[in-house]
């Protein structure tokens, strides 16, 4: 039995699948309906759209204020101008992962939730899917509504309203309530959106790298000078910030599980990868050469006095807008991740009660104490699940050459050719836990230091380690046990 609750629909008969050969809808019509499918299994006569559709998906989700400020840091970590924007390129090609992991969708014609249940079983999955899928992306949620806050009060403030506590809840509120409206309404209205989305901040911080290279001194020097181990524990630590970013979606196949199953693998991963690398290595870049000339400890503010006074307001608009774009396909996610969880409710319900945890964790971080400065900090530790994570499913996609059958996926019971032993895929849970064991061994954060890493002197190995290693169980332990009856020939 399934665990999810498709919101009811007069065509389906409430089952959420199509019961003909035919579309039900016009793809386009359904932009202004409540998407009725969760996580089960999308049929081939609901498929539609093409694989170029991704980019914009990915490209809206990437113009963000976090890049800025991802890209501001690594200066102020003290790498020189060219040093950072090498760094940033290396973990941008991280997008790459994110790209292969999205062919599965057309594949399964299922989101990444439930085809992970291959990897894990279906027990092992709930909790894959509680932590990884759920937990952390609630905790950016916050975060990335914490950002887009801070811009809106200042907003807010421009326009000579008091920004009191009052105020800064009902901010937050009305933020939240714009990105969840997006994500309840689902697949089709960000399908439909997120290219108008897209070209309007890409004009916005069009303005932005304007004003940013004129000030820009690409001649700039930080005051101390690394070298050794300095040189490579902070190089090591800056791709790990950026790859952090794409190794955090390792849901991609929720937006690619529309496609047709015939749509080109290599379509499907370079508009993905193409999506989410271009505006990262851009946004982050000017972040980059900002820092060479405000200081990026405050961003928001830092840029406000270089930009034209009559443009301040849209650039302001613009970091609310790209942080919202990039929350729905988060709260979207971790709605199917709550629902994959064993929870049966309806997505839409999933994503409201995911947006209300977030809400509340931001009005506490931002009005009651410093919680959220102690998430970001926590968050860096999340490479040491996120990397061995995505690295397993990538690793499985090779081993079953991406033939999954979605309607066996659905199946929940002791009967299902996933259902592995008690449940769990061994095979998968003792590779994600081999490989975040050796990971927070090498890892180096504010919080924690793993001893490998204490002994070469602060120098974080904890992605490189847990990809490598999770990869090599996991190809070791259950590319022999991949058996015909557990795949499908599309």
């Amino acid at each position: 039995m399934a665990s999810t609750l498709p919101d009811p629909s007069p065509d389906t008969g409430g089952t959420g699948e199509s019961t003909t050969d035919t579309p039900l809808v016009d793809p386009h019509v359904t932009a202004t309906r409540i998407e009725t499918h969760g996580i089960d299994h999308i049929p081939d006569s609901e498929r539609h759209g093409r694989a170029r559709e991704l980019f914009s998906v990915w490209a809206a989700g990437g113009i963000n204020y976090l890049s800025l400020v991802v890209g501001g840091a690594l200066v102020l970590m003290g790498l020189n101008l060219w040093q950072a924007l090498g760094v940033l390129v290396v973990g941008n090609l991280f997008w790459i992962l994110t790209g292969w992991l999205s062919v599965s969708g057309p594949a399964a014609g299922a989101p990444s939730e439930v085809i992970t249940r291959a990897l894990f079983g279906v027990i092992g999955n709930r909790v894959n899917n509680a932590i990884v899928g759920w937990v952390i992306s609630v905790c950016y949620f916050a975060l990335n509504l914490a950002a887009a806050a801070v811009a809106a009060f200042s907003l807010v403030a421009k326009v000579g309203i008091p920004v009191n506590t009052g105020v800064k809840a009902a901010v937050i509120v009305v933020i939240a309530a714009l990105t969840l409206t997006i994500s309840v309404y689902g697949h089709a209205l960000i399908m439909k959106l997120y290219l108008p989305i897209a070209l309007v901040l890409a004009a916005a911080f069009a303005v932005v790298a304007v004003v940013i290279v004129q000030h820009a001194d690409f001649g700039y020097v930080p005051e101390h000078h690394l070298t050794g181990v300095d040189l490579w524990a902070t190089v090591l630590a800056g791709v790990t910030l950026i790859a952090a970013g794409p190794l955090s979606y390792t849901t991609s196949a929720d937006f690619s599980r529309y496609l047709p199953r015939t749509t080109p693998k290599r379509s499907i991963v370079g508009w993905t990868a193409l999506g989410g690398f271009l505006p990262g290595v851009v946004v982050s870049g000017m972040g980059v050469l900002a820092a060479t000339t405000v200081d990026m400890t405050d961003p928001q503010a830092a840029l406000e006095k270089i930009l034209p006074g009559w443009f301040a307001p849209v650039f302001l608009l613009a970091l609310v807008l790209g942080t919202v774009a990039l929350n729905a396909l988060t709260a979207y996610s971790a709605g199917l991740a709550l629902q994959a969880v064993g929870l049966r409710i309806r997505r839409s319900v999933s994503v409201l009660f995911d947006g209300a945890a977030a809400v509340a964790l931001t009005l506490y971080g931002l009005l009651i104490s410093n919680f959220l400065d102690t998430v970001n900090n926590v968050l860096a530790l999340t490479v040491v699940l996120l990397g061995p994570a995505m690295t397993i499913y990538a690793t499985d996609i090779v081993l079953r050459r991406n033939r999954y059958d979605g309607p066996a996926l659905t199946d929940e019971s002791p009967g299902s050719p996933f259902w592995y032993r008690g449940g769990v895929n061994w095979a998968g849970a003792l590779s994600l836990l081999a490989g975040a064991a050796l990971s927070a061994l090498c890892v180096d954060t504010l919080y924690f230091t793993g001893p490998i890493s204490a002994a070469l002197g602060h120098v974080d190995l904890a992605l490189p380690v847990g990809m490598v290693v999770s990869c090599v169980c996991y190809t070791l332990t259950m590319r022999r046990s991949v058996a015909p009856r557990n795949v499908t020939t599309p």
